[in-house]
């Protein structure tokens, strides 16, 4: 059967595979590995591969994974996908004009290849032009995604600590990901909560009561790791499922959508508004207040400023208490069933988890510090068992860590003394880039300061993909169809962002070069061996931005290089700097050559881990202070007052986002739009593989649309349809089911751009790619974060279907 015929097969139960489908076989066994593989490592896990008739053929599974995840299967289909980028390419036009090609032509035009000398010559030329006419920050060098999982060759690391030496740069601040919460919640707690768990898991599987699941499905998002994931918490996730049964552990899924995560608990399912979970949260804290279960005790003694807070709760400031009937005509959510959430709250031991989503919508500060205000309403921080969290869906937080000696990487910035060593590096936030090329010169309120956009004239991108990843993906293309001179773009495969580029060059992926990496939780050092040679004519990240800086001083290649000329030599540096410090914790580790013959070393896993992280400040809130100006939980803060912005007010506050379902666009696109991290790929990675397969429809990205939406609409489960907002429409697979509330639509995203007409700006997406649809604004004027926000509207595709096209690489003329 044909590709396409086979999917329309299939299509009918689409439903089944996507809705119940378990992202990690979480009774698995691994298969040990043989001694002639090759250790290898990527963000879904440790494996060893193995070269046959000159190609990676076979790939194993690490046997210390013990829950390794279906993604690792697509390693060795994306290797040799057609959109591998084989060679060094230039935009015709700009291999004949120079900066002084027309812009507006990216994406639209052919590529040329060239050699890798004149590559480097070029970049080097161009870079010169750039610090000598415009000065060094107008270099823009702010890549941000999640290529590059060793500690060596990362792309984004190494593109920083290249233009440093080069003639420096302007970079980015914080992240797509945890824009919201890495910003607002050292306000509050002194912490970035983001990155840190509250608890460890031995301790909630002992003592927590009720546990909440609000905006989180940790069983899907662990699979992945910046670092090496071992897989270990899903031991966690399978004992906590365990005390359902033990002890009456209650499990609560808060989430318009009904997750992997929810299912595998079979959790109560109270499902929201999208958007509007602030709103419940408040409903919850008047019932809490009104009723004097609010530990008062608790707020007294460990937080600052809840009488001010509690005059916003009960309306005193705003005429409007925010009592559960009024939170019930935002969210959706009955007033009876938010005064028992209360009151269930109250009466048990329960642990308030979020992931990073709720924070990635419109106003994201907000759900951060009103989730810590509830949890410091019940008086439950720092028990065990209890208070609240943000980071165990994520790089196995929560979970035992071993006693490791640390393995350093190749850093961003060099320490090496030189011109550089006093130039300031300014930096943007990550997701107002086209704000920023659009309006150079911009002044901009960020966390207290005041920032000037510079006016960026080139863009040296290396391991992302942002027309996958950024917000009103319409509007981007605009932009970089404008004031940019000179677009680099360094990546392993032509991405919609290569396309756009003027010139692309082809790194190497993690199975074709030298490297090392530790297991997320500290339980391994990893070998990153190549399993094969480079595909065509790709080189590693390292060689290709050492080569570029031969063509600057020698004193810039030296800071650079710190003496190693190769990858390799990195990497017996940096181990060989674990060994020196492991003897100092009485750890005796392998030599080197043994460490690469072996491919790994481990490190012993705790057998119990029963912390608590606030323990110690309850214990005596005095001589264990918090890192806030009080030393306590900030529930009003006085900082952010001082900044008097109008979107981020000095206590936790609901704000109408600027597209939800109360909204007065509503009736015209009335269904508020949910995109979650995909099952089966890293964002955008892995889409380049027969993976897609499992999920989409009609080569489709999937849109999930409850029963009653779809009968309204017209639409049936496996038809193509025409999702639409206020700025661009896409084409997605309609898959019908009530694991998603009524006047919702959940959209993965991380699906590859493909325009039907490249040569418009405006085009209609095809393939199903979500960031057409999201609104390009900032969270509020503290953050600056990212806002994935959108009321859409949906209709059945009528004609015949477009190609998707996505995966296929430009037209591009052969040397010779």
């Amino acid at each position: 059967m044909k590709r396409r015929d086979f999917l329309k097969s299939v299509g009918a139960v689409g439903a089944i595979s996507a809705s119940s489908a378990s992202a990690i076989d979480l009774g698995g066994e691994s298969i040990l590995s043989d001694d002639d593989f090759v250790m290898n490592a990527s963000h879904y896990g440790a494996l060893w591969g193995k070269e046959k008739n000159g190609r990676f053929e076979i790939l194993k599974e690490f046997e210390g994974d013990k829950y390794p995840s279906s993604m690792l299967q697509g390693i060795v289909a994306r290797t040799y996908d057609p959109s591998r980028i084989t060679a060094p390419c230039v935009r015709e036009s700009y291999l004949k004009k120079g900066y002084k090609a027309d812009p507006s032509l990216r994406g639209k035009e052919k590529f040329v290849e060239i050699t890798w000398e004149e590559a480097y010559d070029l970049i080097a030329k161009e870079l010169k032009r750039v610090y000598k006419d415009f000065g060094y920050p107008s270099v823009y060098g702010g890549s941000v995604g999640w290529y590059g999982v060793g500690n060596v060759n990362n792309p984004q690391a190494l593109v920083g600590r290249m233009l440093q030496v080069a003639g420096g740069y302007c970079k980015r601040s914080y992240t797509y990901s945890a824009g919201a919460i890495s910003v607002i919640t050292p306000h509050v707690t002194g912490t970035n909560e983001a990155f840190v768990a509250s608890a460890s898991w031995d301790n909630i599987c002992k003592n927590t009561e009720v546990f909440v699941l609000w905006g989180s499905d940790m069983i899907n998002t662990n699979q992945i790791g910046e670092h090496i994931p071992t897989h270990h918490q899903y031991e966690d996730f399978k004992n906590l499922k365990d005390q359902i049964k033990k002890r009456g552990l209650k499990v609560i899924n808060i989430d318009p959508i009904q997750t992997t995560s929810a299912d595998y608990y079979d959790a109560e399912h109270i499902a929201p508004y999208p958007n509007t979970d602030v709103a419940l949260m408040l409903g919850i804290a008047y019932h809490l207040a009104d009723k004097g279960l609010a530990d008062q005790e608790f707020l007294k003694k460990y937080t600052s400023g809840y009488a001010q807070f509690e005059e916003y709760l009960f309306g005193k400031t705003d005429n409007t208490p925010k009592t559960p009937a009024w939170a019930s005509k935002i969210c959706g959510i009955d007033e009876a069933k938010i005064k028992e959430l209360a009151e269930l709250f109250a009466s048990k031991r329960t642990m308030l988890h979020s992931g990073w989503a709720l924070q990635r919508n419109d106003h994201g500060e907000q759900p951060c510090w009103m989730m810590i205000t509830l949890a410091a309403m019940l008086g439950q921080i720092g028990l065990p068992g209890g208070g609240y969290d943000f980071a165990l869906h994520y790089e196995a937080q929560g979970s035992k860590v071993a006693k490791f000696p640390g393995l350093e990487a190749v850093a961003g910035s060099v320490s090496a003394k030189g011109e550089w060593s006093t130039r300031e590096i300014p930096t943007i936030p990550c997701a107002r880039i086209v704000d920023c090329i659009k309006n150079p010169g911009k002044e901009i309120e960020f966390n207290g300061k005041k920032i000037k956009y510079p006016d960026f004239r080139m863009i040296y991108w290396a391991g992302g993909n942002p027309v996958h990843h950024h917000q009103d993906v319409n509007q981007l293309i605009k932009a970089l169809r404008s004031r940019i001179e000179t677009f680099v773009m360094q990546d392993c495969f032509w991405t919609a962002t290569a396309k756009m580029a003027d010139i692309v060059l082809p790194a190497t992926l993690e199975c074709e070069r030298n490297d090392i990496a530790k297991a997320s939780n500290g339980s391994y050092i990893f070998a990153i061996k190549p399993i094969v040679k480079p595909w065509c004519n790709a080189k590693d990240d390292y060689e290709i931005y050492s080569n570029i800086l031969k063509r600057f001083d020698k004193a810039a290649y030296d800071a650079f290089t710190e003496g190693n000329e190769d990858s390799l030599s990195w990497v017996k540096t940096l181990y060989e700097r674990s060994v020196a410090r492991g003897k100092e914790m009485g750890i005796d580790m392998p030599n080197f050559e043994e460490f690469w013959k072996k491919g790994y070393v481990e490190f012993e896993l705790p057998k119990e881990d029963d912390s608590v992280r606030l323990a110690g400040f309850i214990q005596n809130p005095m001589t264990n202070r918090l890192g806030t100006p009080s030393g306590k939980i900030e529930i009003f803060s006085r900082k952010i007052a001082k900044f008097n912005y109008k979107e981020c007010r000095a206590y936790p506050s609901w704000f109408e986002p600027v597209e939800w379902h109360g909204d007065k666009n509503a009736k015209d696109y009335p269904l508020s739009l949910v995109s979650p991290h995909p099952k089966y790929r890293l964002h955008a990675q892995l889409n380049n593989t027969w993976l897609r397969d499992l999920e989409e429809v009609q080569e489709r990205e999937p849109a999930w649309i409850n029963p009653q939406d779809a009968k309204k609409y017209g639409i049936k489960n496996g038809d193509i349809i025409k999702v639409s907002s206020k700025r661009g429409s896409i084409l997605a697979g309609a898959i019908v089911t009530d694991k998603i509330r009524q006047g919702a639509i959940r959209i993965q995203e991380g699906s590859w751009y493909d325009p039907l007409d490249w040569s418009k700006n405006d085009s209609l997406e095809v393939h199903g790619a979500v960031n057409v649809l999201t609104v390009d604004k900032s969270t509020s004027e503290l953050a600056q974060a990212c806002c994935i926000t959108a009321n859409v509207k949906i209709e059945k595709f009528k004609g015949v279907a477009p190609l998707v096209k996505a995966f296929e690489p430009p037209i591009i003329i052969k040397k010779g």
